[in-house]
């Protein structure tokens, strides 16, 4: 099938060694604009994709899906609320827990530490802390025995090793004839853990659930019930079906209302990059106007004889249009590709990098993660792909409208 006239000439514009070479220059500089702005573009939110699901990752690997209390911090039926939870579809697992502050004193240091009383062999059913522990296990944890489990950073704070011993100190104080005096209990440590997040290493103790109940006076009462969920992001739906079996007295949260803050932080940081990057794809496309108002000056009296011949000013339009097109195509999917290739392999582009320049780029005593993890998302990469064909049409709608208003005898006139 053949070309249109206009599609052939437009292509031979594009292929022709003009006789100004500062035209061509800046041609191949707006391609390559485009091809740029794409590949950082799609490079950067790849990364931030990737940072937000690694720390989403540690972020469930402590804390649960969906979280079932009351406002009174006490839960006495919980079995029943946890076999009503075990009968959603997501909900796969469930395990009881006691959450406290208190403070913790070994060796002439003192630290605030949130201490959560746990059932080992439901928790490890719930979160993955077993996964991360640095020595001893859950397991370790047995009821009556006090013994605890720290981060390995609030170890570090407060001079511990396994096998030491801690004393926790408790809010609620005993009454004795000389007033109010604090609870007092000694563990020894069994165990510590690293979550590669500073937030739990350097403050959570985990203890037995029946020491907990003990230590805080809970009776058989629970501060509620975890639970892990097939699927993280069907939390907000189950945590809803929740909220309309349960009591009005229930307090069902779930992980994305805990950490509420630090995700909406990330979309907001992602949304104000993809802005900040396309706008170096609009000024690639402004590149891509000025190149083509040249060829349009330039072309002048090619324009004028066609016009001559009878070519309609939408024919001449259309030439200049296609030509400025297929130069946003070239430097769009040339972006898309070299965008793609660079994020799918950063794992063996950054290590190389550091090795060349003699440095971490990421050093773990300041990052969470010491290394670019990315995650490129396909609808990412088609959202990019198409913002940048659509800026590059529409920087081709005045060079090309200009030409088609070009008077043949004006044209030629010193010709």
């Amino acid at each position: 099938m053949a070309l249109p006239f206009e599609a052939l000439i437009g292509f031979r514009y594009l292929r022709a060694k003009r006789r100004n070479g500062f035209i061509s220059f800046i041609s191949l500089v707006s391609v390559l604009g485009i091809a740029l702005g794409v590949a950082a573009l799609i490079i950067v939110l790849s990364v931030m994709n990737g940072f937000q699901k690694e720390i989403r990752g540690r972020i469930l690997g402590v804390a649960s899906h969906v979280e079932v209390s009351t406002y009174q911090g006490k839960l006495a039926d919980w079995p029943s609320v946890a076999g009503l939870a075990a009968k959603e579809p997501h909900v796969i697992a469930a395990a009881p827990f006691v959450n406290a502050q208190g403070l913790m004193s070994a060796a002439g240091n003192v630290r605030g530490a949130l201490i959560r009383g746990i059932d080992p062999a439901s928790e490890d059913r719930v979160v993955d802390v077993g996964k991360h522990m640095v020595t001893g296990k859950l397991a370790s944890l047995k009821p009556g025995e006090f013994g605890i489990l720290l981060g390995v950073e609030l170890a570090r704070q407060l001079n511990v090793v396994t096998g030491d011993k801690v004393t926790v100190i408790t809010p609620e104080g005993s009454v004795t004839p000389a007033g109010m005096l604090p609870r007092l209990k000694q563990f020894t440590v069994v165990g510590m853990f690293k979550v590669d997040m500073f937030e739990y290493d350097s403050s959570l103790a985990m203890i037995h659930l029946k020491d907990a109940q003990v230590l805080f006076r809970m009776g058989s009462m629970v501060s509620g019930v975890r639970l892990k969920l097939d699927d993280p992001m069907a939390a907000p739906l189950v945590k809803a079906e929740l909220r309309n079996k349960l009591s009005a007295s229930a307090l069902t949260t779930d992980w994305t209302d805990t950490n509420a803050n630090y995700f909406r932080a990330v979309q907001i940081e992602k949304r104000m990059m993809t802005i900040i990057l396309t706008l170096i794809v609009a000024v690639a496309a402004f590149n891509l106007v000025s190149s083509l108002v040249m060829v349009v000056t330039d072309k002048q009296a090619d324009i004028a004889i066609l016009r001559t011949l009878g070519a309609a000013p939408a024919s001449i339009m259309k030439i200049f249009m296609i030509q400025g097109a297929v130069s946003g195509v070239l430097g769009t999917f040339s972006g898309v590709a070299g965008g793609v290739l660079v994020a799918l392999n950063l794992d063996v582009i950054v290590p190389l990098i550091e090795r060349i320049l003699g440095t971490k780029i990421l050093s773990s005593e300041v990052y969470m993660i010491d290394y670019l993890p990315s995650d490129v998302q396909w609808s990412d990469v088609s959202t990019i792909t198409v913002i940048s064909l659509l800026l590059a049409l529409l920087a081709t709608l005045y060079p090309s409208w200009r030409a088609a208003r070009t008077q043949p005898a004006e044209a030629l006139r010193y010709e």
